[in-house]
């Protein structure tokens, strides 16, 4: 085990392009720190570096206390798990197990002993004489998880190692990834596009755009506490909903009604200087069937089109239209969106998975009465606005300083 640290870390390419920028990082000894970000945001670039297999433009790399700028791959003591599996399709699992040490001339006992254990724990014991085409997708992972864990590197590098998977295999690897882990207490750094595996698996999440870190630290943080737009958008599933709102003394002038302002939202936006031009942020947890809602809780109730329902058992996601309603666009929502696949006018990023122009996804208690193609009453809790400075991006009210790092 070793820490991982990466100090004013920078690639540039020889045109002149900028893949990654200024990173600094420290990954404690044992931590799990995930890099997650939209394609193209520089997190694969990243771990690639503390591979080795990228040449570092400027900064200093550390694995466990010593500089490795210039060292091989093969001489930083780490171990790589890949997207693809790279199995070896003529070896059996034993062998593609331990052929890295094979390669490395340790003994047959040594190596017999390490795969053997590494296919305990990783529950492929009986499948280690057969061929990779006699095993699952989830099989196959864990075979090329126990090809690095034989190795017993100081540091796991791991590059979107679940995408392969179907939806179901992928919640039970990252179950087995994060168990694995913490019976290891290997320091591990994770990459991935997916915001649901980086808010379950890590024990820090770093967010990336444009080669530069937006905000690091624990995953209810970043939800909670977002330093920006970016990270409030791509963090959170469905997305959180973006509306322009105009600030008159103590209300929010929004397109689905007014929304008051306690008194210490009122202060932090006076020492921010807020403009009077805002973006507002509402989880779609902060929703509800307003038939559902006794009065009392501090929030706004408001008349919507409900567009689409759907059903998830526990919950209802109840997708809303209405007249006027106008989604705010910035640069850093239309990136969002750009990334959702969506049409790129900030609509995805401010909309929610799926959103549609002007539309609010709330997320709703299974008691509802509400149906699809009606008009119905929602409320809104405000007591968790966040409030966007829509030229900086900046939250302007989180409860934490914001330096752009956490």
């Amino acid at each position: 085990m070793a820490e991982i640290v990466l100090e004013g870390i920078t690639k540039r390419y020889p045109d002149g392009s900028v893949a990654v920028r200024d990173v600094d990082l420290t990954v404690a000894d044992g931590e799990f720190v995930i890099l997650v970000g939209p394609s193209g945001c520089g997190k694969s670039t990243t771990l690639n570096m503390i591979a080795g297999l990228e040449d570092i433009t400027e900064g200093t790399l550390r694995i466990g206390g010593r500089v490795v700028n210039d060292k091989a791959p093969k001489d930083r003591d780490i171990a790589m798990v890949f997207q693809s599996y790279a199995l070896y399709p003529h070896m059996s699992v034993r062998d593609n197990m331990g052929f890295a040490l094979r390669l490395a001339k340790v003994d047959k006992a040594t190596i017999r002993s390490k795969v053997e254990e590494a296919a305990r724990i990783l529950d492929l014991t009986a499948h280690l004489d057969r061929k990779p085409a006699n095993l699952s997708g989830g099989q196959r992972q864990r075979v090329a998880m126990g090809r690095a864990i034989v190795r017993s590197p100081q540091a796991f590098l791991m590059d979107e190692p679940l995408s392969n998977l179907d939806a179901k295999l992928r919640v039970q690897m990252r179950t087995e990834i994060s168990r694995l882990q913490q019976r290891l207490g290997t320091t591990t750094v994770y990459v991935t596009h997916d915001q649901t595996e980086a808010m379950t698996l890590g024990d820090r999440v770093v967010v990336l755009r444009g080669g530069v870190v937006q905000q690091a630290g624990a995953p209810q943080h970043l939800y909670d506490e977002p330093v920006n737009l970016f990270v409030a958008g791509f963090i959170g599933s469905p997305a959180m909903n973006f509306l322009r709102a105009t600030l008159e003394e103590n209300t929010l002038r929004t397109a689905i009604g007014d929304l008051p302002l306690d008194d210490e939202v009122r202060r932090r936006l006076e020492r921010a200087h807020a403009p009077r031009e805002l973006v507002v942020g509402l989880r779609p947890e902060a929703f509800e069937d307003g038939a559902l809602v006794d009065a009392g809780p501090a929030g706004t109730r408001f008349t919507a089109t409900v567009d689409v329902l759907e059903s998830l058992g526990s919950d209802v996601y109840a997708y809303l239209t209405g007249e006027g309603w106008e989604p705010a666009v910035t640069p850093e929502l239309r990136e969002l969106a750009a990334d959702s696949g969506l049409d790129g006018t900030g609509t995805g990023a401010a909309t929610g998975t799926g959103g549609g122009a002007g539309q609010i996804v709330a997320r709703i208690a299974p008691a509802t009465r509400i149906r699809q193609g009606s008009r119905a009453e929602l409320w809104v809790d405000t007591s968790g606005t966040h409030l966007f400075d829509p030229r900086s991006g900046l939250n302007l009210t989180r409860r934490t300083t914001a330096s752009g790092l956490s």
